[in-house]
Formats: C-alpha cells, structure tokens, sequence
C-alpha cells in the first residue's frame, strides 16, 4: 500500500510512518524540513502555509492508497491539500480531536460520534481556536474527499513516545527529581488515554477496511488510573519519590489547574472529568483497537526522554504544563495540616 504522510516527523506522524513501514508499506512524507524524517521514507519538502507551499505534491509527484493530515492550525491549509491530492488518492484520513464536540462532550451512554459539533467552523478560514480549527479541517477533508473516501479520527488524550504536548514527560520529569510530589486523587480515579502508536495502528487498519466517517479514538474506560500511571512513573525513573495522594478540593482551592496544572488528571465527578476519561470508544473497539498496557507506554516514554537527555520537545503552539514548584511545595505543606484530608505516600504498588 502506497501512503502519504503530511507531518509525518513528530508525534503522531511519526507514530503513523514508522507504523506503516512496518507493514511493508511504501510511505511519501510531505514536511517542512525541521525534523528528520524516519529512515526508509520518500521525503517531499515544502511549507503548506507558504506561496505556492504545495509545490512539491503537485501532479507527478505520485498517487497514492491513502493520505494521512494531523495538521492543527487553519482548516484552509487542509482543503488546499486535499483538493490538490483529490483524484490521486483513494482515501483521505484527517487526524482530529474529540475537541470538536460542542461542550460538554459526548459520553459514555451519551451520543458518541453523532455529537453535535462547535459552531462556527468553516473548510475554508484561517486560524481561529484549536477546536474550530479542528473542525474546519475535518469539513475541508470531507468537502475535497465526500464522506465515504474520508476519514475523521477524533482523538482524545494521546501519550507514549515523541509526545510534545508536555504531558506524561512532565510527570515522568517531575517524580524523576524525587521527594514529595503533589499526586491529584483520588489514587483509584481511572483516566482513559491511547498511546500514540496504538492510534497509528487502529488508523492503519481503519484505511486497510477502507473506513470512512467519524471515530472516537481514546483506550477504553478505566484503561488505567491515576495510581497506575504515577506509580510506573516512579517506578521507570527509579527515583526516590513520595507520591502524596491529595484530596481535589485541596488542589482546586489552591488554584491548580486540572488538565494542565497537574496534566492527565481531572476531579472526579465534574463535566471536565466526564468528559475526558468517559468517552464510549465502542464503535474503535469493534473495528480493530487494541491498546497496550499502560507500562509500556509509560517505560517506553522514558527511554525515549532519556536519549533526549531528559528535556522533550514542546510544541510552540501548545500551553506549559505542570504545577510552579513554589506551589506543589505550599499546596503539600499546607495539605499536611488541614484536618481530613487523604495524604498518602508511596510510590510503588509493588
């Protein structure tokens, strides 16, 4: 199978190549030059946002079984591409997001993929919000492709190697550097997340059944816990860390952001939390989703933060993540004295 990548060096591109070469596929990666690409690709340059950007996918530049887009910014970018591509490949597969539901999102027993959509999208505009964007850009595929040659993969929280959003290599960095660490409970609460090459797989698969239309794609409900992810944290870095488990209401009245102040986690209980670790991913399952466990994610992310020398790449257009260190110090300081609250330590389960 011949496909073509545009991205294709970071994160899930890069996921997305390296699991196609390892099918066999003959795989064109379409990218700006910033990042190598994987070994045994074509690689085609050119800067989509540019002047005559596309240049390089013009006619001769090949036709392929399948085109996969994870671009984020202005929807108009992608229309661009997919009617210069429309005719000279089968099937379009546009990487999304579950951000592109009206708030609050779909969940478990609710409408799933048949979500209503943010308003004000357009195939055609320029940079707006990463929801609008999203959405746009889910239009430009269908409008170039029709429904039944696209592909709209609505992704929820992805992790594993190559991230650069800041999530998991900044509790892995965080527990690395020892001592009491600011763990959000409750330490059973399950959080749902797919490693980035499990989206790769169930992506391939998807284009291989020659599927079409909308997909949540997350791991299932109670894929793993907050427990289970922090304690593979300490237990991969081998540091000398205390998790001290910390009620919600004494994170959130400190002014501690869930999802990005502490990332991952969510209070239990709130539109946020629903929304985020209890998607229906029923209709994934049934087409081929397999997830791995959340140890391997986890190991495999170190390895890769390590070869890096610890520090992961951040993508510019994405918000820091974690809790100022001043903060976590005072939040557990003043945890440890407030009457009822759950402070617990330890850092393994073994």
């Amino acid at each position: 199978m011949r496909l073509l990548v545009l991205g294709g060096t970071e994160f899930v591109g890069r996921a997305v190549v390296e699991a196609a070469l390892g099918r066999g596929f003959e795989v064109t990666v379409f990218h700006r030059g910033r990042h190598q690409a994987p070994p045994g690709v074509r690689s085609l340059h050119g800067d989509r946002t540019a002047p005559d950007g596309l240049a390089a996918l013009a006619e001769g530049a090949g036709t392929w079984d399948a085109v996969v887009d994870t671009w984020s910014a202005e929807p108009r970018a992608v229309l661009a591409a997919a009617r210069l591509l429309r005719g000279r490949s089968a099937r379009y597969v546009y990487v999304s997001s579950r951000s592109v539901y009206a708030w609050p999102w779909p969940t478990l027993g609710g409408a799933a993929e048949a979500g209503a959509p943010v308003e004000g999208a357009a195939a055609d505009a320029g940079p707006t919000d990463y929801p609008r964007d999203k959405r746009g850009g889910e239009l430009a595929a269908v409008e170039a492709f029709g429904e039944q040659d696209s592909l709209l993969v609505r992704a929820g929280l992805i992790l594993g190697p190559h991230e650069n959003v800041g999530r998991l290599p900044w509790w892995l960095t965080r527990i690395a550097r020892g001592g009491p660490v600011l763990a959000p409970g409750p330490r059973e609460l399950p959080v749902q997340f797919i490693d980035a090459r499990d989206l790769a797989g169930w992506l391939l698969g998807a284009v291989e059944q020659s599927l079409s239309g909308p997909y949540d794609l997350i791991g299932p409900p109670g894929h793993s816990t907050m427990g289970e992810l922090l304690d593979l944290c300490a237990r991969v870095t081998g540091a000398d860390a205390e998790l001290r488990w910390t009620d919600p209401e004494v994170i959130l009245a400190a002014g501690i952001e869930p999802w990005t102040g502490l990332p991952v986690w969510a209070p239990p209980g709130t539109e946020l939390y629903d929304c985020v670790h209890r998607t229906d991913v029923s209709r994934a399952l049934a087409t081929g989703l397999v997830c791995r466990p959340a140890a391997q994610t986890v190991a495999d992310t170190w390895r890769w933060l390590t070869e890096l020398g610890g520090v992961a790449p951040l993508r510019p257009d994405r918000t820091a993540k974690g809790v100022d260190p001043e903060v976590e110090a005072r939040v557990l300081a003043g945890a440890a004295g407030v009457p009822g609250t759950t402070l617990q330590e330890g850092a393994s389960d073994d």
